[in-house]
Formats: structure tokens, sequence, C-alpha cells
């Protein structure tokens, strides 16, 4: 059986000025993102060199550590401590989970990177192919459990199989305690193997539209679960809806729009394409509590953004944000964690012996 080849359609926008919108609030995040990872790259790159390092640790990268957070949640709702070892992972974990609860993922659609990447991908299936591929219902459902499977996985391992004891442990282990140089190192020594993973999903991702955010995103998966839930969500108005179909054919999520009311999908992202392409006044919106409060680009641009700025400044105020981790320690990690790359194979030992004792005399005594 093969899968239906649809036309692509080209659909004018009512209000071409909301798309941009979206994307500027994407390209601002975005920018945030890559300022934090090359302020990261730059403090570890310091380290490496032995000196102590002139910038300092942006905490923000923590953001690229959901198994964490996840852990230290746990840990949280159980004991009552807020951990310090990465403590704007939660905050920030927190912080995205909440906004699913007003806007739905939002978040995906709106700030995350890899929803910028995901539709700049799907773009380029419409330059390369006339027809559009998709993949076939019983596949497409099949598929999208992958996701929410991988984030039931995490979820169970995490909240029902490991004790308390275990996530204290874990926690303060060395793995945990620099998991964020882990995660730069990814990225700057890549394995052979995830290079062809990831190119492999960039490809799957022009083949297929949003390929990585609708079927292997475990983020997204959460957020939507949450979403359920939220007080907004698109909301569809029969009598002066044209049946036109417009909203349907540019819906990320593939969802059947025409045939509701109030849409409940956990696969909407609150991206108002649908809103944007309708031809007939207030035949769909976005809105809260039923249709009592709508919400257009510039609202949930704004949400989104206070839900962000609130509650980092919350956390900095209340001593959540910076981990307690001491720039000796990651020092110190960086330097001997990464000795056996730097050293040659065969190096006299007296030498290393000498290379071992002006780095310990360079560290500065533990305060």
């Amino acid at each position: 059986m093969t899968a239906p080849l649809i036309p692509v359609k080209t659909i004018p926008g009512r209000a071409k000025k909301g798309v941009s919108l979206r994307k500027g609030v994407q390209f601002l995040f975005l920018t945030i993102t890559l300022f934090l990872g090359i302020k990261f790259y730059l403090f570890v790159a310091q380290l490496g060199s032995g000196a102590m390092p002139t910038l300092e640790r942006p905490p923000g990268v923590e953001a690229f550590l959901p198994i964490s957070a996840l852990v230290s949640l746990k840990y949280f709702l159980f004991t009552g401590i807020f951990n310090r070892v990465h403590p704007s992972a939660l905050v920030l974990f927190l912080i995205i989970c909440a906004t699913a609860l007003v806007v739905k993922k939002g978040f995906c659609s709106w700030i995350c990177p890899l929803g910028l990447v995901s539709d700049f991908l799907a773009k380029l299936n419409g330059y390369f192919f006339k027809r559009r591929w998709d993949v076939p219902p019983w596949a497409d459902f099949f598929l999208r459990t992958l996701k929410y499977s991988v984030a039931g996985f995490f979820v169970w391992s995490i909240f029902f199989k490991m004790p308390v004891a275990a996530i204290e442990q874990f926690i303060q282990s060395p793995y945990n305690t620099f998991a964020d140089i882990k995660m730069l190192e990814f990225f700057t020594k890549i394995s052979i193997t995830s290079f062809w993973v990831i190119t492999a999903l960039l490809v799957l991702s022009v083949l297929i539209k949003h390929f990585w955010c609708r079927y292997l995103c475990p983020y997204g998966s959460i957020l939507g679960v949450l979403g359920f839930l939220s007080m907004g969500k698109i909301q569809r108005n029969n009598e002066n809806c044209i049946k036109c179909g417009n909203c349907e054919s540019v819906c990320p999520g593939k969802i059947s729009l025409m045939d509701k009311g109030r849409v409940h999908s956990l696969e909407c992202s609150a991206c108002l394409g649908c809103v944007d392409v309708c031809p007939s006044k207030n035949a769909i919106g976005f809105s809260l509590f039923s249709g009592r409060m709508i919400l257009n680009q510039k609202k949930i641009a704004l949400v989104l953004i206070v839900f962000f700025m609130g509650g980092i400044t919350i956390a900095k105020g209340t001593g959540h944000w910076q981990n307690n981790t001491s720039v000796q320690a990651y020092r110190q990690h960086v330097l001997f964690g990464r000795m056996p790359e730097r050293i040659p194979a065969k190096m006299d030992p007296e030498k290393m012996r000498r290379m071992i004792e002006k780095m310990r005399r360079q560290m500065p005594p533990p305060q």
C-alpha cells in the first residue's frame, strides 16, 4: 500500500504580520540560545587552557538537560529540597510546563530552536517537491506513539522505579554534575554514529514535514499531554466557517479542524497558522475559557515572554538559578578529565609528573 500523494496548496495568508511575529519570537530565542551556547563554549575552552575563566558559566544552558530536570523534580516533590546541582534545569522545565497549561504546545512553535529548524526543513519540502508525500494513517498513528513511549519510559523509570536514595546519588554524581559539559561535547566532539543519525533526521524532516517534532520529540509529548488540560484552545465557529479547508492544509499537527468546535488534540502547538489563512472573519481563533478571551499572535507572544522572564526573575531572586558547583571543580574536571586526550602516548613519565604538579600549583586552594 503506497502513501497518498497530495498536491501542495498555495494559500494566500490573511495576516502575514502575525506569521512574521511568531518567526520574530523564534529568532529571538534562537539568538539567545546561540549566545548562551557560545558563552558556555568559551567558558569551557578557558578552563581547558589551564587559566581561570574570565567568563561566567551561563545557567541557561541547563535547558538542554531535561533528564536532570526530571530527576530534580522528583527529588523536590519527595523531599521538598530544590537541589543546587542544576537548579535552572528544573526552573526552565517548570516554566515550559506551565506555558502548556495556558497555550498548549506553544513552546514548540514559538520558542524551541528545533521547532524553527523543523519549520525551515518543512519549507524545503515545498521547494523540492511539487506533490507532498504523506505517511499513511496507520503508520502515522504508530510513529506518533514513539515519542509518547520514550517520554513515558523516562517518567516511569524516574518517578516509579528510582528510589529517593538513588535519585540523590544520581544528582550528586560526577555524571550529573558535569552533564552540561558532556552535552557541549556531544556537539563539539560529535561521533560518527551521532553525525549520521542527525543527518538522517534532517533528511527525513525534509521528506516528511516536522518529522522530529511529530514522531520523536519526547519533550513535545510531555507538553502535549499537559496541553490537553490547557485553558487555551483553538475554537472554530461553525456558523462562520465556509468549509474551505485552508486551516487543515497548513496545520503542522495534521489536525482535522473542520469537524470540531473546540480542539483538544495533543498535537496542537498554538502556532495560529490555521487562523492566519482563514478567509472568513471570526471563523476560527485561539481562546481561553471556551471562547471568553481571544488570544491573537501578540498576546500569545506576550504570555510566553512573561512566563520566561517572570520565572527566571523569581528564580534569581530566590537563589534557585545559579548552581553550587565551583569554578575550581569545573576546572579540575576539564583538566584532569581530559588528561588522556592531552598527553601523547609516548610521553616521558617524569615529564608527565612535572606537568601534573605544575597544573596543581596553578589551581587556587579550595575555599
